[in-house]
């Protein structure tokens, strides 16, 4: 695998500001938040964003679509929708006299899922295949799905009447888990000032395009790893496996989410290798949702934050090497 120039990654790390910057016209005070959501889609991810209502959940998700000039479907999870709302369905068509296939909201480069918890679990299963396989199979037919893509689903942690928890194999499939925040006195002050007529929304428009956007991913991808990072990385990830406190650690699935996250992060601070740093920085949004606790841990309410800090102040950080 080619490690790209020092070139490639100031014009990755100067694309990624220009959408970050444009996003946070909109979704203002929130800069970490935007990058960890934009980190996932250059490293092919897919967004987990927990929070309470109006924090900006969704309109973050429509801010980066029309900053990089995607196509952005919604959909609104609610117990009637059923999965073929959104995989698509085949209708007959008289005209043609056989059946033709209305492709479904999933058929788009950001889908959001609002409140994926309101669904069923059969209609949460329709997203499996599609953020796995990034394919779609209906009526026997697999279809591919246009790239760059990524889902985005949303929901509220407080809110539990007429909600589905999102089982572990679902939630393993988000590469992060991302929660906005509530804003600072003064960003809100601020929000009022530009927001208080008219969003900011309305006039965001397009940085980067849908071809830059994969020439950003495929620099993310040859990123350099060294091999004592990548032990880093494993070794994060078994910690919490062995951790006493968990029942169900990460998964090796993890392992490669954590690996790719954080080579699009080196990418976006402008080096051509990661550091254990980088590592540390997004194991607590890559691996925090994947954890299930023992029976006792919970009535003691242990948080998974904490068992990921207890993981990393447990183990030595390698010293990190450019050269291969």
């Amino acid at each position: 695998m080619t490690q790209p120039a020092q070139a490639d990654v100031r014009w990755f790390a100067d694309q990624f500001d220009r959408v970050v910057t444009n996003i946070e016209t909109v979704i203002q005070g929130k800069r970490e938040s935007i990058e960890q959501v934009l980190l996932c889609l250059v490293a092919e991810g897919h967004v987990l964003i927990e929070d309470v209502p109006g924090v900006g959940k969704t309109l973050l998700a429509k801010s980066l679509a029309r900053s990089i000039g995607c196509e952005f479907n919604r959909v609104q999870f609610t117990p009637d929708l059923l999965p073929s709302d959104i995989t698509g369905v085949s209708i007959w068509d008289r005209q043609q006299a056989e059946f033709v296939f209305k492709p479904g909201a999933i058929f788009a480069n950001i889908v959001v899922g609002d409140e994926i918890n309101r669904a069923s679990p059969k209609t949460q299963s329709a997203l499996l295949e599609a953020m796995e396989e990034r394919q779609v199979t209906a009526d026997g037919v697999t279809r591919r799905l246009p790239p760059p893509f990524m889902v985005v689903a949303t929901q509220n942690p407080i809110e539990h009447e007429g909600t589905y928890p999102l089982p572990e194999a679902q939630l393993d499939r988000f590469m992060m888990r991302v929660s906005i925040g509530y804003p600072s006195r003064d960003k809100e002050l601020e929000m009022l000032e530009t927001h208080g007529l008219v969003s900011s929304f309305l006039d965001l428009t397009q940085v980067i395009s849908a071809a830059e956007l994969l020439g950003l991913i495929d620099v993310a991808r040859h990123v350099h790893v060294a091999a004592s990072v990548r032990a880093y990385v494993v070794e994060v990830v078994d910690g919490t496996r062995r951790h006493p406190e968990v029942m169900l650690g990460a998964s090796p699935r993890s392992s490669l989410y954590l690996l790719r996250a954080s080579r699009a992060k080196a990418a976006a601070e402008g080096r051509e290798y990661v550091t254990p740093d980088d590592v540390k920085a997004l194991a607590g949004p890559v691996l925090e949702h994947r954890l299930a606790f023992r029976p006792e841990a919970q009535m003691r309410g242990v948080k998974a934050s904490e068992v990921v800090e207890s993981v990393l102040s447990g183990l030595r950080v390698p010293i990190a090497r450019s050269d291969r």
